[in-house]
């Protein structure tokens, strides 16, 4: 795979190729990431600054916090990716950057610093759609190409993606109202979780019945979702225990089991109807336990599954560098703006 990018002064070519480093910031909520990437492939340096800490006492992301604390990490960062990868910015063949969507503070801050690598070194800038780069979090260290079926579910975000190649994308499904990692974190404050509380919500699930309740799920379109009346089902039978003991895992397992089926079965539909063979899961709920079982347990049925490794689950530059160098839908312009939805 060959791109022809033009730097940003002289407009000098630079050929994009399978040996070109790739260095890409990720700044769109609480991560300061940075990393640099190998034909889109091959992570050299993946440095990730997390605020999670900062945050908890809050019970949840506020946008100014983030956005001071990326202006403090944001060197650091860059320094540390380079020294591990072992190169300077003259080795580097383009510099990307997430455009959005996410906290305009904090896409400020990532952004505008690799548009000032991209202009110090003379080298190609690309801006790079969050989603996207969530879906090549799976290039990583594979041999995947399209096309294939992508289940993406994040905090904001539950899409089902028909990706036919690098440069034809089409939602054909998402969320008409909570989506998934927000419908988690929902419940596990329902039932008294702290935050960031889906991946706690996950584990206690994995001790509890399954089937211990029978919860709803939405009709709605054929490829679509919609969470806020399970949201609602698990809060009456939070309540239906008014201070008696709280069976809480079994109700953690039946909330996951009928997000995770909701989830699989319009993903099997979509792979039937477009006769795809290959289902990519993407996302930060992409490191959920059962969502992830019940992904691979379609290969049993003779799909083949990928998902990131954890690390590249939740946000990360090294998914940022891996979609510039496979996506044809990204940003040239060196003026491009940040954006706060999809």
């Amino acid at each position: 795979m060959n791109k022809i990018k033009n730097t940003l002064f002289s407009n000098k070519p630079v050929t994009i190729n399978k040996d070109s480093l790739i260095m890409a910031i990720e700044s769109s909520c609480d991560e300061t990431a940075c990393a640099i990437v190998k034909g889109g492939r091959e992570v050299l340096a993946n440095v990730v600054a997390s605020q999670i800490k900062v945050h908890e006492e809050y019970g949840g992301v506020i946008p100014e916090i983030a956005a001071r604390e990326h202006l403090e990490a944001i060197n650091v960062v860059i320094d540390e990716t380079f020294k591990q990868a072992g190169v300077n910015g003259n080795a580097i063949s383009a510099f990307a950057g997430t455009v959005g969507p996410g906290l305009v503070g904090c896409l400020l801050v990532g952004l505008n610093a690799t548009k000032t690598l991209a202009l110090a070194y003379d080298k190609p800038f690309i801006g790079v759609n969050h989603l996207n780069a969530h879906i090549a979090a799976n290039f990583i260290d594979t041999n995947l190409e399209p096309p294939f079926i992508s289940l993406l579910v994040s905090g904001g975000h539950t899409q089902i993606i028909k990706v036919s190649s690098y440069s034809d994308m089409e939602i054909i499904g998402e969320t008409i109202d909570d989506a998934v990692g927000e419908a988690y974190d929902k419940v596990a404050r329902l039932i008294g979780l702290p935050y960031p509380g889906g991946p706690k919500l996950d584990k206690l699930a994995q001790e509890g019945n399954s089937f211990a309740f029978k919860l709803p799920e939405a009709k709605v379109g054929e490829y679509d979702f919609s969470f806020s009346g399970l949201k609602t089902a698990v809060l009456r039978l939070v309540k239906s225990f008014d201070g008696k003991d709280m069976p809480v895992n079994d109700i953690c397992a039946s909330f996951q089991e009928c997000v995770s089926s909701t989830l699989v079965k319009k993903v099997k539909k979509a792979l039937e109807t477009y006769n795809y063979k290959q289902v990519v899961l993407a996302g930060g709920v992409a490191a959920n336990s059962e969502i992830r079982k019940k992904i691979f347990d379609l290969e049993k049925e003779g799909y083949k599954a990928y998902a990131p490794i954890m690390k590249y689950c939740t946000d990360n530059a090294s998914m940022v560098a891996s979609s510039a160098f496979f996506f044809d839908n990204t940003f040239d312009d060196v003026n491009v703006e940040v954006f706060s939805r999809a």
